[in-house]
């Protein structure tokens, strides 16, 4: 009898303290970046930017907000008003995913931005995400597919050093998608990695009758493992968002 009752007791007391458990706060997590992360048009399919598949992992206290946009470099992204939108929506535990390089660094796009300007925007966003008490993550820009006559993935960003050095500097969260992706192609092989890109021959998707050799741009499988390179980082760093994975 006084088993029954203890353990009456013990229920009743697990039931008190789990009505006291406070819900996670809701949050969204904004991906700042190009093309390569950004939303495609049904038009441009198979092409698969990282943040759409980025979007499943998380349960529902978390909304990814994907604001990365095609060519957009962090100058373009800050003259063309995209930054101040995100800046001005934040809230208090939110993050910021921001992954730029592609577009900073080709001296013939207009897109171009200078090493020491590049530096300065990717410390802005820092600063000013900082300012809403939300949570700035820096990325590395995703590496492009390129093999060596030796079968060696060579490094194909000029801008990744000064990502590297801005994270240490500002002492915020980094995952180096350069360094990881490259390992993964590396991984796949020369021709094994072509699936994870845009490579189509010709007649092969009506989207691209022509075909398409594209070393830069995701298919939906190369978007896919990129997007768990990233989550996979993300336990690593210890992020609070880590825990907001969903669990199946």
């Amino acid at each position: 009898m006084k088993k029954k009752v203890a353990a009456l007791w013990l229920s009743g007391l697990v039931l008190l303290f789990s009505s006291f458990i406070i819900p996670k706060k809701k949050i969204k997590v904004y991906l700042a970046g190009d093309s390569t992360i950004s939303i495609k048009e049904t038009k441009y399919y198979p092409e698969t930017g990282w943040g759409m598949p980025f979007a499943w992992f998380f349960d529902s206290t978390v909304t990814v907000d994907n604001r990365a946009k095609n060519g957009r470099s962090t100058g373009t992204f800050i003259t063309e008003g995209l930054w101040e939108k995100i800046e001005k929506e934040l809230q208090e535990g939110d993050y910021v995913l921001i992954q730029f390089g592609h577009n900073d660094e080709v001296v013939t796009k207009k897109s171009f931005t200078t090493p020491e300007q590049y530096k300065a925007n990717l410390s802005r966003f820092i600063r000013e995400t900082r300012a809403k008490k939300a949570i700035p993550v820096l990325l590395t820009p995703v590496s492009r597919r390129r093999f060596d006559s030796t079968g060696i993935v060579p490094e194909t960003h000029d801008y990744t050093p000064y990502v590297l050095e801005v994270a240490a500097k500002e002492k915020v969260p980094l995952i180096d998608l350069d360094t990881k992706s490259r390992e993964l192609y590396r991984q796949m092989g020369e021709e094994t990695s072509k699936l994870l890109f845009l490579q189509l021959k010709a007649g092969e998707h009506p989207n691209y009758p022509g075909g398409k050799d594209d070393n830069t741009h995701f298919s939906e499988l190369g978007a896919r493992l990129v997007a768990q390179i990233v989550l996979k980082e993300i336990k690593e760093l210890h992020l609070e968002l880590a825990d907001r994975v969903v669990k199946r």
